[in-house]
């Protein structure tokens, strides 16, 4: 964890300096935040809405929080229901040829950037990246979509959302509550109030009315609806040969691992595997949206050293998350393996939010 992330979210003591030198700035960012809110309620700069429903996923601070196993869950719920579901995306990382850039089975992350690519193997749908987010829609209702899930996205408000969901990671919250830099947060926790529904990531079912204590503090309208989701995992899957392994079984034959993160809060991923069973011999953590080279996980995907003279030099299994390996596969080694999670909801949070959803195709 960087040292800004630890003064944001664990009140680092040597640094407490940090955040009173940062107020200026963060009021700064407010004063020009507001300002840019206010001209779009006022009409001053124009929200276009489109002929098809709009559905924002997005979080009101920085770091990984889990919007893009939302994304990919959302997506997968609606088409079981027989819609055609559109994906856009900014593509944070990506260096497409043009935009805004319509993915196809010969995209790779260093165009389309991790995220769309692994939404678009994983669901199969179509997905648009570009910083014009009005004309990467578009281009998904010409695909034939009838809704559109916008993969972050909150604060972009010149296209205009039919539906809102703000996801919150359930352990860090929202760090000190500043906005940025003196904390994580882009926006204001005001801004709960406004969106449709709430979805706080990794609570245990034990921790629930602790938990929606702790935001009912910040929601004041009644409005907002509460989910609570929990990421899940059944399986492993080779970086470079694609075979597939029962998570389970995995475990048992092969304990001890290496691992790599490159998301936004990469001990979530750490803790997460040792909470499944794992031993982790060694973690290296990398920056969100990293671009990988082979030569960086020399340090990490060294042979452990025989303890007998008699016995070989034992190579570990190298684990990551689905979000890294998909920009691995060129230079990917058979040690590999990555960890698909799904998101899970109670079976009356799933139906509440999907019909919410449905129902933006038939309005009343």
């Amino acid at each position: 964890m960087r040292l800004i992330e630890k003064v944001w979210f664990q009140g680092h003591a040597a640094k407490w300096w940090l955040v009173p030198l940062m107020l200026p700035l963060s009021l700064l960012f407010w004063l020009l935040s507001a300002l840019r809110r206010l001209l779009f309620s006022l009409g001053i700069k124009e929200s276009i809405r489109l002929e098809c429903p709009v559905v924002v996923v997005g979080n009101i601070g920085v770091g990984g929080n889990g919007k893009t196993p939302v994304v990919l869950y959302l997506v997968e719920q609606l088409s079981k229901q027989g819609i055609n579901v559109g994906v856009l995306s900014r593509g944070y990382g990506g260096k497409a040829p043009y935009y805004p850039y319509l993915l196809t089975e010969q995209s790779s992350a260093l165009e389309a950037g991790d995220e769309p690519i692994l939404i678009y193997q994983r669901c199969q749908v179509p997905v648009v990246v570009g910083a014009d987010r009005i004309a990467a829609a578009k281009l998904l209702i010409e695909q034939g979509c009838q809704i559109i899930i916008s993969d972050d996205g909150l604060q972009h408000y010149r296209l205009k959302r039919d539906y809102e969901l703000l996801v919150v990671d359930g352990k860090r919250l929202f760090g000190n509550s500043l906005l940025l830099p003196a904390g994580p947060l882009r926006e204001t926790t005001e801004r709960l109030n406004s969106v449709d529904a709430i979805i706080v990531n990794g609570v245990n079912s034990d921790d629930y009315q602790d938990l929606a204590n702790q935001l009912n503090k910040s929601i004041t309208k009644s409005k907002t609806v509460k989910h609570f989701m929990q990421l899940t995992a059944h399986r492993m899957v080779n970086v470079k040969s694609g075979e597939v392994k029962d998570l389970a079984v995995f475990i048992k034959e092969q304990p001890k691992v290496n691992a790599i993160a490159g998301i936004g809060d990469p001990q979530r991923f750490f803790s997460y595997l040792t909470e499944l069973g794992f031993s982790i011999n060694k973690e290296q953590g990398f920056v969100d949206h990293q671009a990988y080279q082979h030569p960086l996980f020399d340090d990490i995907d060294q042979p452990m050293q025989a303890k007998e003279p008699d016995e070989k030099n034992l190579k570990l299994p190298l684990l990551m998350t689905e979000k890294d390996a998909v920009k691995c596969t060129d230079f990917a080694q058979e040690n590999w393996w990555y960890l698909p999670v799904e998101a899970r909801f109670s079976e009356q949070a799933n139906e509440t939010l999907i019909t919410e959803l449905t129902k933006l195709l038939n309005p009343i």
